[in-house]
């Protein structure tokens, strides 16, 4: 995909700055999604859109650096699994 537009050429830092203004226009777009304000004159996609997007990102990079991300997510996971998560609920003094 990336050949066939141009972008094959982008390096990993290119790559993931451009990741983090895709998740900026997911923000934009979850605000649209909820009714709240946007700069004016701001184009806007839908969550699904720029979800989309950045996942394209993602996998670019991924690519880049040789990464499988379906073995990434599987180990990740397997330590989140074994990982003590602190409460997110504070108990009344």
């Amino acid at each position: 995909m990336e050949e066939e537009r141009g972008f094959s050429d982008r390096t990993v830092t290119e790559q993931a700055l451009l990741l983090g203004e895709e998740v900026g226009e997911l923000f934009k777009a979850v605000r649209k999604r909820q009714n709240l304000s946007t700069a004016a004159g701001s184009l806007v996609g839908s969550v699904d859109e720029e979800l989309a997007d950045i996942l394209i990102f993602v996998c670019a990079i991924a690519n880049r650096l040789g990464i499988r991300l379906s073995d990434a997510l599987v180990h990740k996971e397997a330590f989140n699994e074994a990982r003590v998560w602190a409460s997110t609920t504070s108990s009344a003094s």
